[in-house]
């Protein structure tokens, strides 16, 4: 009887240990982040991995990137905890006046009705496919500030930024990264162009909504662009093959690399992205370069042609395709007139990741020859037309 009240004593013991232990951990982690914050949950992502978000109480939340920078959202009126992490760069709301040099990121804002938050852009009017940022900058809302590499550092001060929003491409010149902390003004870069699944990119639109105090209407504009991929998900892969490229003036075809967020539209879609292996994984570059003859021996047998307009410029014709290198007329595309060409405006509508997918599916099945026209593609006809 005594030795099994020993044991009974010393489980009970064990089992304080651990919860005491457990106890300790939560209070390290709220200590972490604050006497005053107490986690309430985690914003729900469905396909992004390179953010997250926890929610706390009085409306503080917190943002962790997946370059390891964190963010504390601290809502208008309200103190900074005390006690908080140094490595957390506060954002106190409204945050407005932003610098915004990821390009990605301009259509989610558009989407959210929330271009007024942004006053700097790190690319010129005339570059943007999105109407009304274009519209802002000529109508003076949106004020050019100079590219990634070469801020107006006295301008960005002058209006008051209270946030840059910068692509990866910052990470090449870090020491821009740095004087712009310098002067106190935080730097989120974006991380978006990661995403191995391209609606994980349409769904940093959450992340844009937590900023502008639109997280109801970014959910709503996600569901919409996901629904695409569930309508999609019951359908049977059709094995149509695709080239997905452009000519460079030099001759070179320039090529989607395998796995990355086009080619992964591209198979999401039914349809199977015509090179299996071609690039490095493990690069950061989404391109490759390949002699005409070497694209030839694979691409002339794809089933479906998307011409890349992005870089040089829409195409009219079949003809003008052509043009561009004579070993194109034996393509299986081109003598099937099944070659389709992007609307510039592809690669900056990341909000729309979801519609384009549905594009290709319906260019992929869609037996009716009258189909000329899609939401971001259009069809090339043999000679110069109306597209």
């Amino acid at each position: 009887m005594i030795k099994k009240r020993y044991m009974l004593t010393a489980m009970v013991i064990i089992i304080i240990s651990l919860l005491s232990g457990c106890s300790q951990d939560m209070d390290k982690n709220e200590k972490f982040l604050g006497n005053q914050l107490h986690t309430e949950g985690s914003m729900e992502l469905k396909y992004a991995k390179n953010f997250s978000v926890d929610y706390y109480k009085e409306g503080y939340a917190l943002i962790s990137i997946s370059d390891g920078s964190r963010y504390l959202i601290v809502p208008e009126g309200k103190d900074i905890p005390t006690n908080l992490d140094k490595s957390i760069t506060i954002l106190r709301q409204p945050i407005n006046n932003i610098y915004l040099v990821a390009t990605s990121a301009m259509c989610l804002f558009d989407a959210l009705d929330s271009l007024d938050t942004i006053s700097l852009s790190g690319t010129k009017a005339e570059d943007w496919y999105i109407e009304n940022a274009k519209a802002a900058m000529k109508a003076g809302d949106i004020i050019y500030a100079g590219k990634y590499n070469i801020p107006d550092y006295e301008l960005i001060m002058s209006n008051n930024c209270k946030l840059a929003i910068e692509s990866t491409m910052i990470n090449h010149t870090p020491e821009v990264k740095d004087k712009l902390e310098e002067l106190g003004i935080p730097v989120l870069t974006d991380q978006s162009s990661y995403e191995s699944h391209p609606l994980g990119r349409t769904e940093w639109i959450k992340l844009y909504g937590l900023l502008t105090g639109k997280e109801s209407e970014a959910k709503q504009l996600f569901d919409e662009q996901a629904s695409y991929i569930d309508q999609l998900a019951s359908q049977e892969k059709t094995d149509k093959t695709v080239a997905f490229f452009y000519i460079s003036s030099s001759g070179n075809a320039i090529a989607r690399k395998s796995g990355d967020y086009v080619t992964r539209m591209i198979e999401l879609a039914g349809g199977n992205y015509i090179f299996d292996h071609l690039g490095n994984s493990e690069s950061a570059t989404s391109t490759v370069t390949l002699e005409m003859e070497e694209f030839y021996a694979t691409a002339k047998d794809a089933d479906f042609i998307i011409y890349n307009s992005t870089i040089d410029g829409e195409l009219s014709s079949i003809e003008e395709l052509i043009g561009k290198n004579s070993l194109l007329k034996d393509f299986k595309a081109v003598q099937n007139d099944n070659v389709w060409c992007t609307s510039k405006n592809m690669f900056q509508e990341t909000t729309q990741f979801g519609l384009m997918i549905s594009d290709i599916h319906r260019m992929l099945t869609n037996d009716d020859k009258d189909l000329a026209k899609l939401n971001f593609m259009y069809k090339l006809s043999a000679t110069d037309g109306e597209k």
